[in-house]
């Protein structure tokens, strides 16, 4: 078995403070709909990808498009987005103790690429990502395997050398459908146990040596 290969980072809700944000402008596109968002509608919320979460809106409220619904929900977040969006307690230590040992890291996001690319040029500006994957840059975005399997080929590494780094169910279960270890951090959404995930409550509480830990030996 090898060691750590690379850290996958999830960025909403993981190491930006954003999952708050990003409720605020479901909730406001839902009150559009006439619907009021409410507990039942987490799951389809939180760690979702705006396509999955306009269908959900779609659904409950019987109006709307979910093209123009997508839409109103990716300008309404990237414009909270673009007025701040901080970095999550023990986000930056843990980045910093990263790169000092040489062990690349790279950000999967289930976002669409302009909001990606407003935080990464925002409060992520100085973070030395290897690269930045998002809701765009694969067929299929999370819960599917499909972008933690895109992100450990362009590292050239097995999905089994690389942590991912989540806070949701969607995020978890698209890392572990991958092949990857999980370390589960959560902020919304209760995230349920499995062989593949270890659980830690803030990033405050994690080190290099607690990633390698995350390891299947």
């Amino acid at each position: 078995m090898s060691g750590l290969g690379a850290v996958l980072f999830d960025m909403d809700g993981t190491l930006v403070d954003t999952e708050v944000l990003w409720w605020e402008t479901t909730e406001e596109i839902a009150a559009g709909l006439g619907h009021r968002l409410g507990r039942a509608d987490a799951p389809e919320v939180v760690g979702r990808a705006v396509a999955d979460t306009a269908g959900h809106l779609v659904r409950v409220s019987g109006r709307g498009e979910p093209a123009a619904v997508a839409a109103g929900l990716t300008e309404g977040f990237f414009q909270r987005v673009a007025a701040g969006a901080p970095m999550r307690p023990g986000a930056q230590a843990l980045l910093t103790a990263l790169e000092a040992q040489g062990l690349p890291f790279a950000l999967v996001s289930a976002s669409p690429r302009v909001v990606v690319d407003s935080v990464v040029g925002g409060s992520l500006a100085h973070v030395p990502f290897a690269f930045t994957l998002s809701a765009d840059d694969t067929v299929r975005t999370k819960p599917h395997p499909d972008p933690y399997r895109e992100a450990a080929a362009r590292l050239g590494l097995g999905p089994q050398e690389c942590v991912a780094v989540e806070d949701s169910p969607d995020g978890a279960a698209s890392a572990e459908a991958a092949g990857c270890p999980v370390l589960v951090v959560p902020s919304l959404l209760e995230v349920p146990p499995s062989d593949a995930r270890t659980f830690a409550g803030s990033l405050e509480e994690v080190t290099p040596d607690v990633l390698r830990g995350c390891l299947v030996l």
